[in-house]
């Protein structure tokens, strides 16, 4: 298990126009050979968003997105006509497929921050699709079959256990309070990467909440 900590993501973003960045792996101009993916992950942003900015029309090409809004409301629109508001609790994916743009705003009048993670997909092109799961549950993973993986949502009260997938490999991000996994303490941002997860279990030190990708790649 290879644990990351908040405080060692690659800062990013434009701050001047309210726009605070925080890179998981190799990004932009903070290139590290040794840091360019785990399984099919291949990027987790944590994105701060001041009232008012945002990421203005861009594109993306053969990754699977999916966005968790961690506080606040996400705007987004793309070039396949979907306009929606994105809010905690939901899930949202964006199969950039052989091609796709969009924009990503804070339309609100309250700080927003979400994490973005980017996937590998098992195979390139393909066309471009999109989904939204609102409110989604514990109890209910939200499948990537185009990257082979799972997403696990896991909230926790403080002593609360809950297991973790076996699988080839298991990134955990913990979004919010502490967590403590193969005698780890995990904090907010904190990320830990598995290989060959096998009978571990994480324990809430605190009420918490964290994702879990079980990956096959």
């Amino acid at each position: 298990m290879d644990v990351r900590r908040a405080d060692e993501r690659y800062p990013g973003g434009d701050p001047e126009a309210g726009i605070d960045s925080r890179h998981a792996f190799s990004f932009g101009p903070h290139y590290d050979p040794e840091n360019l993916r785990f399984g099919a992950v291949i990027a987790c942003n944590e994105e701060r968003l001041a009232p008012g900015a945002g990421f203005d029309e861009h594109p993306h090409s053969h990754t699977e997105i999916v966005t968790w809004v961690v506080e606040g409301e996400l705007t987004h629109r793309d070039s396949a006509g979907h306009e929606t508001r994105v809010r905690p609790g939901d899930v949202q994916h964006l199969s950039a497929a052989a091609g796709v743009r969009h924009v990503e705003r804070n339309d609100g009048t309250s700080p927003l921050t979400f994490l973005q993670m980017w996937l590998a997909p098992l195979e390139p092109g393909g066309d471009p699709s999109y989904g939204i799961v609102p409110g989604i549950a514990d109890s209910t993973p939200y499948a990537v079959p185009e990257a082979g993986a799972l997403l696990h949502v896991r909230r926790l009260e403080a002593g609360e256990r809950t297991a973790v997938p076996d699988a080839a490999f298991v990134y955990v991000h913990v979004v919010r309070g502490e967590v403590r996994l193969a005698g780890e303490e995990l904090r907010p941002g904190d990320a830990a990467r598995i290989t060959g997860a096998k009978d571990l279990e994480a324990e809430g030190t605190t009420a918490a909440e964290l994702l879990l990708w079980e990956l096959s790649q």
